[in-house]
């Protein structure tokens, strides 16, 4: 068993992830040296994955209230009205760390991580998305990555019983030494019984009920807060091995003990485990926490008081409960099979007392701990503007019909079947709409009304130019819920950025973040929970500034919405918002070219606003065929994404520079269909509402033809899409 009193030195303080400076502020909170445990749990909660010490200043900017907001950030999960006494929960997590030295548990317990964080709040899980993001396709690492992250995401979300209904999955160099594994989750609650993790009332048990505590996990929270380099390996230990049976049972138990009024503060065990959600309870309710470890469950013997404080182990929760409900509580758990152990008390003393074996092991101010962790204003430079570029500057394609084909069929244009197929899209059976297209639609059980979620982030943009870069994360997520048909409601992020001690790396996140908050504020989508997720280098190379985004949408009837794929032959095809022009930064640019300069699209948030209102107006008066907002590829790419959807073809017809015209990523655009008897009508309401609208074509036969630029089988572009990913894979 590790001692608790051993020596505290500079080399020790270092491996905890707390700076000299950090150090003398302990001392100066504590009055004296701590004990090892006590510098085991200030190095839970003092490192960026729990405290946010260099991101909290700028996060406070970002817009969090609204009509329908009615928990925003601070607590396990948002949550937003959705009327009839509904509110949606939900929430977006990194496990990027983890997922690099351990693909499959990593990815695996990232799911049980913001699947747990959504039940602790009352609510029952419906839908799930991930964001990953991997290193070059011929990366020698890349194929493992991939596989066991997959696995790990399937694996987890499948046996536990949520659907998966959206994603995205991309390639990029950057990555290389660390990939990202986004999680997102959703559940629905009724809108008076969402549970808090904030403690009332002293003298109350505290109690430990799930899974027993092991050794897999300890210092999760730390590693995840650091560089990585040489010494990878050794950090296999640091991730924690998920099992998703016994999280459906504790799903099933909390959600059965929460309707006994038993419950008065709950918070899921994940970052930093025990010790982070101690503290959390007690500094929230402006109470003392006392814990006996000798009362908690554990799977392994001779477990050390610091082990126990920062195991990460899953599927746990802490809970304050009502004292004459004690007896009915642990009936509840035990009859699914889990255990209920009473591990403390709340107390009028602020302070977080741990016990182990007749020793106070630690007696720490909580308050210092949790609400007064360090707050760092980091200095940053602003990232420097890259030119625009006039489509001039762009080399046209040899071959357009090629260029196209590329596009669809290479590792960030292609068909992601391969993932989402091991994924189970259905299970519930109230999916709508799987992966695939825009968004992913759920109905809301029982009822008409279905949820729309999404999530995205074009990370060459935000390394180009944060600002832009930032509000077009917003735009893009805004866009793909209006072209399903759905209202908008609210937003989480997940902000993931190299080393925020280096300025320029700073200045990433600060940009992203103003563009951000300029998108939601325009756009009434407020952000509601999230995650930040900093240190993402390996040997000092950091990845891409990739904040997703991830977004929920309101339906008021499921059945009226709209698909991206050609509904029918003799369909008018609208383009809606201007020809494209901006190569800058594009796909065309990066995968045609091999070229990653230019400034980005800029992003146009009132045009946005008004183009994608219009939008939703058309889908819910049912006078639009086929929506699909356009993206990464441009024009060209959305077309293609439609053609191939349905095995209908298409003639167009295009103004300006060709490769500007079909591969421009100018934003605030909407591919529209119509049948001939509403086009007239439908040109006019859009003219009428100042929008620029042309009709550029019309749907059929089997070729998807751009007049005098080129012609190319459905058929050839759909296989093009749909091999890469199994011939990748194949080669695993």
């Amino acid at each position: 068993m590790i001692p608790n009193d051993i020596k505290i030195t500079p080399d020790l303080i270092a491996s905890h992830g707390l700076k000299p400076d950090e150090y003398e502020r302990i001392l100066e909170l504590i009055g004296r040296e701590p004990t090892f445990t006590e510098l085991g749990i200030f190095s839970a909660m003092w490192n960026e994955h729990c405290s946010y010490k260099s991101s909290k200043k700028w996060l406070k900017t970002l817009p969090t209230e609204g009509p329908r907001v009615l928990q925003g950030p601070g607590e396990n999960a948002g949550v937003v009205d959705i009327g009839d006494g509904q509110a949606v929960v939900f929430k977006m997590e990194s496990h990027n760390h983890p997922s690099y030295i351990e693909p499959y548990q990593g990815a695996a317990t990232g799911v049980g991580g913001i699947l747990r964080d959504v039940f602790t709040m009352g609510a029952r899980p419906v839908a799930a998305m991930n964001a990953l993001r991997f290193g070059a396709p011929d990366h020698p690492r890349t194929r493992h990555l991939v596989s066991g992250v997959v696995s790990g995401v399937g694996g987890y979300g499948n046996s536990f019983g949520v659907p998966t209904v959206g994603g995205e999955v991309e390639f990029h160099a950057r990555y290389n030494g660390n990939c990202l594994v986004n999680a997102f989750a959703a559940g629905l609650a009724n809108s008076d019984a969402i549970f808090l993790s904030e403690a009332k009332g002293v003298g109350l048990p505290v109690v430990y009920l799930g899974a027993k505590t092991g050794r897999d996990g300890v210092g999760g929270a730390t590693m995840a807060s650091a560089e990585f380099d040489d010494t990878i390996e050794e950090k296999r230990p640091t991730v924690q091995v998920g099992d998703p049976f016994t999280e459906k049972c504790l799903l099933e138990a909390c959600l059965e003990l929460m309707e006994t009024g038993a419950v008065i503060a709950i918070q899921d065990m994940g970052a930093a485990g025990l010790t982070c959600s101690a503290v959390e309870m007690g500094a929230k309710g402006g109470l003392g926490i006392e814990l006996d470890l000798d009362k908690v469950p554990v799977r392994e013997e001779q477990m050390s008081a610091y082990e126990m404080m920062l195991s990460e182990s899953q599927e746990r929760m802490l809970m304050v409960l009502r004292p004459e409900k004690e007896k009915e509580a642990e009936a509840i758990f035990r009859k699914w099979g889990l255990d209920f152990a009473i591990v403390g008390v709340t107390t009028d003393t602020l302070r977080f007392v741990v016990k182990h074996q007749g020793d106070i092991v630690a007696d720490l101010p909580i308050k210092e701990l949790g609400d007064e962790a360090p707050e760092y204003d980091r200095p940053w430079s602003e990232p420097k503007k890259r030119p625009v570029l006039a489509a001039s500057e762009v080399a046209e394609p040899q071959n357009y019909a090629e260029a196209l084909k590329t596009l669809v069929g290479n590792a960030n244009g292609s068909s992601r079947r391969w993932v989402y197929e091991q994924y189970d899209t259905l299970i519930q059976g109230n999916t709508a709409a799987s992966p695939g297209g825009d968004a992913g639609v759920i109905r809301v059980d029982g009822m008409r009304k279905g949820l729309a979620f999404s999530v995205d982030v074009t990370p060459r943009y935000c390394e180009a130019d944060p600002l832009e870069g930032g509000k077009q994360a917003v735009a893009e997520v805004w866009r793909n819920l209006t072209a399903v048909g759905a209202e908008p409601l609210a937003a989480t992020d997940n902000l993931n950025f190299g080393n925020p001690e280096k300025p320029e790396i700073m200045g990433q996140l600060v940009f992203c973040i103003k563009g951000i908050g300029e998108a939601c504020r325009e756009l009434d989508f407020p952000i509601v929970s999230g995650n930040v997720s900093l240190y993402n280098e390996t040997h000092g190379e950091a990845i891409l500034p990739t904040p997703a985004i991830g977004g929920v949408g309101l339906l008021p009837d499921v059945t009226v919405r709209a698909g991206a794929a050609f509904k029918q032959e003799g369909d008018a095809i609208l383009l809606i918002g201007g020809t494209g022009e901006h190569l800058g930064a594009s796909q065309y640019l990066a995968d045609i070219l091999g070229r990653e300069d230019g400034a980005p699209p800029p992003v146009d948030l009132a045009a946005e606003k008004r183009r994608g209102t219009l939008v939703r107006q058309l889908i819910g008066a049912a006078r639009l065929t086929a929506v699909h907002d356009i993206s990464s590829g441009g024009l060209g790419v959305a077309l293609a994404e439609m053609a191939m959807a349905s095995g209908i073809g298409a003639t167009v017809k295009l103004d300006g520079p060709a490769h500007a015209a079909l591969f421009g990523e100018d934003q605030a655009r909407y591919v529209v269909t119509t049948t001939e008897d509403k086009l007239e009508a439908v040109l006019e309401d859009i003219l009428d509402a100042g929008i620029d609208v042309q009709q550029i074509g019309k749907t059929g036969g089997t070729d998807l033809t751009v007049e005098g630029i080129l012609t190319i089988s459905v058929a050839n572009l759909k296989k093009a899409h749909e091999d890469w990913f199994p011939n990748y894979m194949a080669t695993a």
